[in-house]
């Protein structure tokens, strides 16, 4: 008889923590990349403020959200950009229920939204993301044979564009992250946050409602135009 694997108890754990469907609309909420208060997870999952203080407990103290108080609001967020990346990688295993209908308007127009584009924790998703991940790779500036990896001419892009890429931290500095809404890989990783990061800064991209959407203005529609070829059209 073979003896158990000591990581079995741990993946239980870290299972057991997920499969709540409060604790999973909590971490897909916060999959934004902001810090949330414990009164806004509690509107968004639906459920009281003492339930729901519970939850975040268990995700404290289970390691996938940090926490900080400022005066009497208690403030969490995903603990790392690899917790971010579990928690799409499941999300993008379930993809989107199309068997349900859209419960009004509202609901229809914020799926509508997110699928166009959103954040996926600190990078670009959805048909947003795809369109800048396909022109990056069409220009040479980004292979995905095996694996993302950004080419000499993609990191002089990113030089160019005024794009900083942070080169002190161990994260990959490019790396796949399957979309849950196009099945398709989008651009994670260091350039993926840059890229995110200065498209939110520069007013490329605006946030949008209350969830992860976000629209590309005028500015962002010239600037992906003239930077990689992106049509307005690949963004609706």
């Amino acid at each position: 008889m073979t003896s158990k694997d000591p990581q079995a108890p741990q993946l239980a754990r870290l299972a057991g923590l997920i499969a709540d469907e409060t604790r999973a609309a909590c971490l897909l909420a916060l999959l934004d990349g902001r810090a949330w208060t414990a009164g806004e997870l509690a509107r968004h999952a639906g459920v009281a403020a003492s339930t729901l203080s519970e939850h975040l407990g268990k995700l404290v103290a289970g390691g996938l959200l940090t926490e900080e108080r400022q005066g009497r609001h208690r403030y969490v967020r995903l603990a790392d950009a690899r917790v971010a990346q579990l928690v799409e990688d499941l999300a993008a295993q379930v993809g989107p229920d199309t068997g349900r209908r859209p419960r009004g308007l509202r609901e229809s127009s914020a799926g509508s939204a997110m699928a166009r584009g959103r954040t996926c924790y600190d990078h670009l998703a959805g048909r947003l993301g795809i369109a800048v991940t396909d022109a990056l790779t069409a220009r040479g500036l980004l292979l995905q044979d095996t694996g993302f990896a950004l080419t000499d001419a993609g990191v002089g892009w990113f030089d160019s564009a005024g794009i900083a890429l942070d080169r002190t931290t161990r994260r990959p500095l490019a790396r796949a992250c399957l979309d849950w809404t196009e099945r398709r890989p989008h651009l994670a990783g260091v350039a993926g946050a840059a890229l995110c990061r200065h498209a939110l800064d520069t007013g490329w991209c605006v946030r949008i409602g209350s969830e992860r959407a976000v629209k590309v203005t005028a500015a962002g529609e010239r600037a992906l135009s003239e930077l990689l070829g992106i049509e307005g059209a690949a963004l609706g």
